[in-house]
């Protein structure tokens, strides 16, 4: 890979990694989301609120995928692995969309609603979001190809 990808995607991996404590919508923060609400939606009759004060092992939560998502992204600009990086891309992306698609599921009135309050200055989303998009970016850069002849100094 090329220096300023290495660079970029540590970059991101530092934003996704710090977004991943930050709220996302509202005052929501991915560890206040289990992984059984990603994986099963969140139980009929949730509001907001409750989804907002849910309590959650640390293990158990979102922040652990997001978590994982940054750890594999500065594993890719550490090492210069590809695979690396997409895997965090990928797990990261999925998890937040994951997320987003099962809250609006259960509560996207109330979101839709409330659109103004919610996502205004929430560097959690931001963060996350910005860095897994740019990170996305970054894989997408060519690799660098040999110089013909071998390295000559």
């Amino acid at each position: 890979m090329r220096t300023f990808v290495h660079l970029v995607l540590f970059a991101c991996a530092i934003a996704v990694a710090v977004g991943a404590f930050l709220p996302i919508v509202g005052e929501i923060r991915p560890s206040d989301v289990a992984l059984v609400d990603l994986r099963d939606g969140f139980p009929a009759g949730f509001t907001f609120d409750q989804v907002e004060n849910q309590a959650v092992v640390f293990y158990m939560s979102m922040t652990v995928l997001l978590l994982s998502a940054a750890v594999l992204l500065l594993v890719a600009a550490l090492v210069g692995s590809r695979a690396a990086g997409w895997l965090g891309v990928i797990v990261g992306i999925g998890t937040t969309a994951v997320f987003l698609w099962r809250l609006d599921d259960r509560v996207g009135d109330f979101v839709r609603d409330n659109y103004d309050n919610l996502l205004s200055g929430h560097w959690g989303l931001y963060l996350v979001g910005g860095g897994l998009i740019i990170a996305l970016l970054a894989l997408l850069v060519p690799k660098e190809r040999p110089a013909p002849g071998g390295n000559r100094l």
